[in-house]
Order: structure tokens, then C-alpha cells, then sequence
């Protein structure tokens, strides 16, 4: 397989996106290391699991020590931990919307530097979990999206400074089917409805964002660095030609 004998940590990796890279690797060959705050719920059969607050860059470090003394060696991270609840700017102050930005942009720069010395000896790779949030305006969500539109500049320089030794690209997602959902769309019927605003007509499922990181993380990507890969399905329809009168189907 394409990652038979290769050693990958995917943060974040009990649930949702993560869990769907999580197995998209350990089909792939690849030995998988999890880790998150809290152990899941629901394990990932086949995955290690270790407990990280990827915020204590100490316990971040002795991780990675710990996953290579353990396997022998890394050649893959993927920095997946994140995430944001609704908050509008004015209903939070500068300091809890600070805590999105640590979470989603501080600590993938945290474990990047810290799983540095083992990939350059593996000549591996990492791939930053981004968003289109990060490329558009994010109403409710501003300080996630200015945190993904760093973590995509943030790749990006990482790949000219760590090359050639280290590989690093971004996967820029849209919107994805997973059991928070119901969190962010509502309903079936309210998920549904916002899947047809998608070209493709629906949300990625997580299995999906796992093949397009197995890629990136495999040899069929080797002069691929510095790149930003989009899974959102076409992205999204401007509001403005609906909104037009003209070139309307008569």
C-alpha cells in the first residue's frame, strides 16, 4: 500500500475530519498516532491514541519524542485539531477570540516545530487541515477564519524554509458531512439544503478529505510543496447571479 512502514500523527484525530484521515491512513499501511484532549469515544480500531494539549509546547515536544522512540520514526504530520463555536466579533472580547487563533494557527506551528528534527530525518511531510473560511469573509466565525488564512501562509513559508528536507501543503476544505453537523446546519433537512449549495450537491464525508491527505502525504506527491489543495466540491455559487436579472433562463 502507499504508506506501508511509514509512521503518521494526525491531531485532532478522534472524531469527525480527523477520524476520517485517521482510518484513510491505516488503509493506506500507514502506522497512525492520534491525539487529542480528551480520549474519543468512539476509538478509531487500529489507531494509538495519546492524550496532548497541543497548547503546552513542553508536552508537545515529549510527545513526539515519545511516538518516535516508540515507532521508530515520523513522516507524517497532519495538523487537524481545531475548530470554532458561533461567536459574533462584538459578542466576545479580544482574549476569547484569541483562544480560537492559539488553537487553530499557534498550535499547528507548535507541533510543526516540535516534529521538525524527526521529519527532516525522514525527508517526510506535513499537511495543515485549512479552510475556505480562510480565503473568504467568516461572519460568526472571524478569528477561525483569519487563524485559516494564516495557517495557509504559515504552510506556505514552512515549505520554502524546510525544503527539501520537509514537504508541507494545505488542504483548504469546505464544508463536511460529520457528527457535529447538526451543530453548525441544523437538521437533516437544513444539512440537505445546505449541501445543495455546493456545485457538487452535497457535503465531502470525511473518508473523502482522508484520500485527498494520504495524497499529499504520499510519494505520488513528491514535487508537491507549498501547495494549497481545495476539497469543497466547486466551491460555492456567487450570491450575485441570482441576484441579477439578467442572462436569466427564460
Amino acid at each position: 500500500m502507499e504508506l506501508d512502514g511509514r509512521v503518521a500523527v494526525v491531531t485532532g484525530g478522534t472524531r469527525g475530519v480527523g477520524a476520517g484521515i485517521a482510518r484513510a491512513f491505516l488503509r493506506a499501511g500507514a502506522t497512525v498516532v492520534i491525539c487529542a484532549r480528551r480520549s474519543p469515544e468512539v476509538p478509531v480500531p487500529g489507531a494509538e491514541f495519546m492524550a496532548l494539549d497541543l497548547r503546552d509546547a513542553a508536552a508537545v515536544g515529549e510527545f513526539f519524542d515519545a511516538v518516535v522512540a516508540r515507532h521508530g520514526r515520523l513522516d507524517t504530520l497532519v495538523n487537524n485539531a481545531g475548530g470554532t463555536p458561533y461567536r459574533l466579533l462584538g459578542e466576545g472580547d479580544a482574549a476569547r477570540h484569541a483562544r480560537v487563533i492559539e488553537l487553530n494557527l499557534t498550535a499547528p506551528l507548535t507541533a510543526s516545530l516540535a516534529a521538525r528534527e524527526h521529519l527532516r530525518a525522514s525527508r517526510g511531510s506535513i499537511v495543515m487541515i485549512g479552510s475556505v473560511s480562510g480565503g473568504r469573509p467568516s461572519p460568526g466565525t472571524a478569528a477561525y477564519g483569519a487563524a485559516k488564512a494564516g495557517l495557509e501562509n504559515l504552510a506556505r513559508s514552512m515549505a520554502v524554509e524546510w525544503a527539501p528536507e520537509v514537504r508541507v501543503n494545505t488542504l483548504v476544505l469546505g464544508m463536511v458531512r460529520t457528527e457535529l453537523s447538526s451543530l453548525h446546519y441544523g437538521d437533516e433537512e437544513g444539512i440537505a439544503a445546505v449541501g445543495r449549495t455546493v456545485p457538487l450537491g452535497r457535503l465531502a464525508e470525511p473518508s473523502e478529505i482522508g484520500e485527498a491527505a494520504v495524497f499529499l502525504a504520499s510519494d505520488h506527491a513528491a514535487y508537491v510543496s507549498g501547495a494549497a489543495l481545495l476539497v469543497h466540491g466547486g466551491g460555492e455559487r456567487p450570491a450575485f447571479l441570482d441576484a441579477a436579472t439578467v442572462n436569466r433562463e427564460k
